[in-house]
């Protein structure tokens, strides 16, 4: 655009895209082409250069074009070097190549990129890369190193379908079970507070404890049992016997592989009681596909950070109120739509 002269060269591009079509307009109705110039304000140069690209290519040779640099023009790293860059990030961990941390940032990442290509980036160049890439910065689920993916393999594609399916066969009905402890001394989340000085919330020194055991299903029931004593088979026994009172149809419960579970008397239960429930064990080291895992979340979150109780009778009694607003079908329900638990509502999840 250097042809251009006065105001002309501070137009936007549609402006000059729009001062083009009008020149050449000019021309093709036979206007000498140093009268357009001088109408126009443009230098004899521009004027025989818009009318030989008029020639050329008509309307399309003189339209706008964006300025700047094409995407993906001049790039540091080659295509396949961020190729092999995004594929590291997206499948190994800083410690696992040689880097320190699990968890990749941008600085990391630019060190990755300067031991494998020995090019130096700044942190938001780094960051231009990752966009480009489709990646965000993100809070990353937790996995127990002891979990067996084949056996969660196993118990989505395989174990889940078929109870499922006999659950359906047999007119009955399956709940996600689980428990959890709380005290009242615990404080989770965050709270407003001057900048510059961390709040302070202050706790009794006596830690109040108090237990729960629940189970949902995706028709939007929960059933629960708040207790004071130690988790165990004779607790279990207890919910047992107090959830299938609830129930005219046989109960499919799956609980996690928790040792009371386990044990002969709760094995023996289900046994003496195989017209009512029978009971099935999520993969080891597996909460993430628990929905009752959700329900304890939400209670660990919500009831000490909002609790009054001074006594284990009064702890127990919050937790009580808890799960009665809990207990409407279409917040049980959520519990079952958590990324990880959607399975459970899908029919067939694994055919394409």
């Amino acid at each position: 655009m250097s042809d251009l002269v006065g105001d002309a060269r501070h137009l936007s591009p549609t402006a000059q895209e729009a001062l083009r079509l009008r020149a050449v307009a000019a021309l093709v109705e036979g206007r000498d082409r140093a009268e357009v110039a001088a109408v126009f304000k443009v230098s004899l140069k521009a004027v025989d250069g818009w009318w030989a690209k008029w020639l050329a290519g008509g309307r399309d040779a003189l339209t706008a074009r964006p300025r700047g640099k094409r995407v993906g023009e001049h790039q540091v790293l080659s295509e396949a070097e961020q190729a092999a860059l995004r594929q590291a990030v997206l499948d190994h961990r800083p410690c696992d190549l040689g880097l320190s941390g699990q968890l990749w940032t941008r600085g990391q990442v630019g060190v990755l990129i300067a031991k494998l290509y020995r090019v130096r980036l700044t942190e938001p160049g780094v960051g231009k890369y990752l966009k480009r890439w489709g990646l965000s910065f993100q809070r990353p689920d937790k996995r127990a190193i002891e979990q067996d993916p084949e056996a969660v393999r196993v118990w989505l594609e395989e174990t889940w379908p078929a109870i499922r399916a006999k659950a359906k066969a047999e007119g009955g009905e399956v709940l996600f079970a689980d428990q959890v402890g709380v005290r009242s001394d615990q404080v989770s989340g965050r709270t407003w507070g001057e900048r510059g000085r961390t709040p302070v919330v202050r706790r009794t020194g006596n830690r109040i404890p108090v237990n729960a055991m629940s189970a949902i299903s995706t028709k939007g029931r929960m059933h629960f049992m708040v207790f004071t004593e130690s988790f165990d088979a004779n607790v279990m026994c207890r919910f047992l016997d107090r959830l299938t009172g609830h129930f005219d149809r046989k109960i499919h419960l799956v609980v996690d592989r928790h040792s009371a579970h386990r044990s002969r008397a709760v094995r023996d239960w289900p046994a003496d009681h195989a017209d009512q429930v029978e009971l099935h064990f999520l993969p080891s080291h597996s909460p993430e596909i628990n929905p009752d895992e959700l329900v304890n979340a939400n209670l660990k979150r919500s009831l000490p950070a909002s609790s009054k109780a001074r006594t284990q009778v009064q702890l127990a009694s919050e937790a009580r109120r808890f799960h009665r607003r809990q207990r409407r079908p279409h917040i049980v329900r959520g519990h079952f739509h958590g990324p990880h638990v959607r399975y459970t509502l899908e029919e067939n999840p694994f055919s394409f």
